[in-house]
């Protein structure tokens, strides 16, 4: 039973999904991880700052970015995604290109 609005009640469906209007950190949990490989982007950080941070120009500084990476919640999916995919620009994981070569090497 939905409330009158000409009173300024709230109506029954006045709830908006999070998931619908694409909030940051907000995703369906029934979606199947192995369908859906890259639902780890929607809760990273770097989605939602400046994408030049993260592929600066050659010497130029990684130090924002990695600053950004530290302290984000899908670091770990990020680094393993750019490893499996062999990513070769970027920061990724917290790790530069040269950074994740070495990683790869001790392996």
């Amino acid at each position: 039973m939905a409330i009158n609005d000409r009173n300024g009640s709230v109506p029954d469906n006045w709830h908006v999904d999070p998931v619908l209007l694409g909030v940051p950190g907000v995703r369906r949990r029934d979606v199947d991880d192995d369908e859906n490989q890259l639902a780890w982007q929607a809760d990273s950080l770097c989605a939602q700052t400046d994408p030049e941070a993260f592929f600066p120009e050659k010497g130029g500084s990684t130090r924002d970015a990695k600053k950004i990476c530290a302290s984000c919640d899908v670091r770990a999916q990020c680094l393993e995604y750019a490893l499996l995919n062999d990513e070769r620009f970027g920061i990724w994981g917290g790790l530069s290109e040269r950074e994740r070569r070495k990683l790869r090497k001790r392996a």
